[in-house]
């Protein structure tokens, strides 16, 4: 049976003492799609959604997230980010948006939750800024792609 670590000896649940880790480079790489009708990309990457710049908008949100997610998880570390890149990748024939969210630290535990967290708020910003005019979007397949770093070492995704 698996030991989960997030648990004392009583069941109660606690944050994970990592004062003995060894600091090392952690790095993660998490991907989302919003899907949306094909009109409303073109609009998107013509710059023509009245609330302003989406993609840009999408990306401060998102680096904005990933700084605050030791305040919104509980029991999510709050850890000095080193760097954070977030990028978008259309598909004009299926209206779907790639948010590429990589998130990179110097530490004792790792930033896949400040990578998922990355994506996922700059999901939620492209939804906001584009329902007005489209309300039927998707926001799916957030999955962490691949980490590094730590004691469990290097996780890749096969797709």
């Amino acid at each position: 049976m698996v030991k989960l670590t997030h648990l004392d000896e009583y069941g109660q649940a606690r944050m994970v003492d990592v004062t003995g880790k060894t600091p090392t480079i952690r790095e993660a790489v998490v991907r989302g799609k919003v899907v949306m009708k094909p009109e409303t990309l073109a609009l998107v990457e013509g710059g023509k959604i009245p609330k302003g710049d989406v993609y840009g908008t999408a990306r401060i949100a998102g680096i904005m997230a990933a700084k605050e997610t030791g305040r919104l998880i509980p029991m999510c570390h709050s850890l000095a980010l080193t760097g954070i890149d977030i990028s978008f990748q259309s598909n004009h024939d299926r209206g779907e948006v790639v948010i590429e969210g990589k998130v990179k630290t110097v530490g004792r535990t790792g930033v896949e939750m400040e990578a998922l967290t990355a994506v996922s708020v700059a999901a939620l910003t492209i939804y906001d800024m584009c329902k007005a005019i489209d309300r039927d979007m998707i926001l799916t397949d957030i999955r962490l792609m691949s980490k590094r770093g730590g004691k469990s070492g290097t996780y890749s995704r096969e797709e």
